[in-house]
């Protein structure tokens, strides 16, 4: 536990998902199958609340993201939030809506490279979650379909109109939130949306394969490189050279550098502490 935790131990009992952590890999499963794994406003208080604690434990370097059942996620369930959202108030709604920006928020900010591995419909939210990802390993029978304006509402949701455009490019972006068209896994390879895309019964395994490599890895380079990624989006090129310079400088006097160093004179491959 790092000694900057606050002194409350660590959640044990995530109620709406199922959380597992097995040789530095962590794994959400969303598991309300019967629904497509349909959010609820409880997993997503869950989410963010373990977002929050993620980056605090020793045991984990990496998240993977998945659902159960027949798709990732399809999004915000609509009878148990569409249908309460009637009967709230604008203060509730406010305290809703920022809730639901938080676990992205969360998402991009965290240190930890996060996966998402998707099968099926990855809708609504389910596909912003995905979208927040680092990395988004797609079976051939998954699909995006960004439908927050076949709702009545923007299609600029929980940060969305803020990454897309930076991952497809304005044009595309424009298109699949304003229409909220699917999106089916070859197009979404196609256009940028996925890092790959495999067979179904193949994805599984290149999940297992990836996070494994980032588990194993130099885990400090993994973060300090996504938390730069996510920085810069918004820096000119001066800044952004002078916070890489900085970054790097830290990382020259870490052990994992000095061991790649150690590793390439004796021979070896270098065994990656993270540090």
């Amino acid at each position: 536990m790092s000694p900057f935790r606050a002194s409350a131990g660590f959640t044990g009992d995530w109620r709406h998902f199922d959380f597992a952590v097995e040789d530095g890999v962590a794994t959400v499963t969303l598991r309300r199958p019967d629904k497509l794994n349909a959010l609820t406003f409880e997993t997503y208080a869950d989410l963010r609340d373990l977002l929050a604690e993620l980056p605090h434990r020793d045991d984990v370097r990496v998240l993977v993201l998945a659902g159960q059942g027949r798709g990732f996620c399809s999004g915000g369930d609509v009878e148990e939030i569409i249908g309460e959202l009637q009967r709230m108030k604008s203060a509730e709604l406010l305290e809703f809506t920022r809730m639901t920006g938080a676990v992205v928020k969360a998402l991009r900010e965290t240190p930890l490279p996060v996966i998402a591995a998707v099968h099926g419909i990855a809708a609504g939210a389910g596909a912003v979650l995905a979208l927040a990802s680092d990395f988004r390993l797609l079976a051939r029978s998954a699909a995006f379909a960004f439908l927050f304006t076949r709702v009545g509402l923007a299609g600029a949701d929980m940060g969305s109109a803020y990454l897309l455009p930076r991952l497809v490019g304005l044009g595309r972006a424009t298109e699949l939130l304003m229409l909220g068209d699917k999106l089916d896994a070859e197009r979404a390879e196609r256009i940028g949306l996925a890092t790959s895309v495999l067979a179904d019964e193949e994805l599984p395994g290149a999940v297992r394969a990836l996070a494994r490599r980032l588990a194993d890895g130099p885990a400090g380079a993994y973060s300090a490189t996504k938390v730069l990624l996510t920085r810069e989006l918004d820096m000119d090129l001066g800044a952004s050279v002078e916070l890489e310079a900085m970054t790097q400088a830290l990382l020259m006097t870490g052990e994992d550098h000095r061991e790649f160093y150690r590793a390439w004179s004796e021979g070896r491959g270098a065994r990656w502490t993270g540090k």
